[in-house]
């Protein structure tokens, strides 16, 4: 199923859940935020929440910086 993911495009298997997607782009544990199709997605739903074909996935990390 295709998805796309901040804004480029991604093959990904049936079933594949928001934190698989996050996994794909960024190790970090921690300073995550995702939203799917514009609603944002509580961590603690990141492994039980399936994606669907054409979703939308914003994947945003904290930068700290001075």
């Amino acid at each position: 199923m295709n998805v796309t993911i901040n804004g480029a495009a991604h093959e990904v298997p049936q079933g594949t859940t928001v934190a698989q997607a996050v996994r794909r782009l960024t190790p970090a544990t921690a300073g995550v935020a995702v939203a799917v199709n514009d609603e944002v997605v509580s961590r603690g739903s990141w492994e039980s929440t399936p994606l669907a074909d054409r979703d939308r996935i914003e994947v945003l990390t904290a930068v700290q910086g001075g």
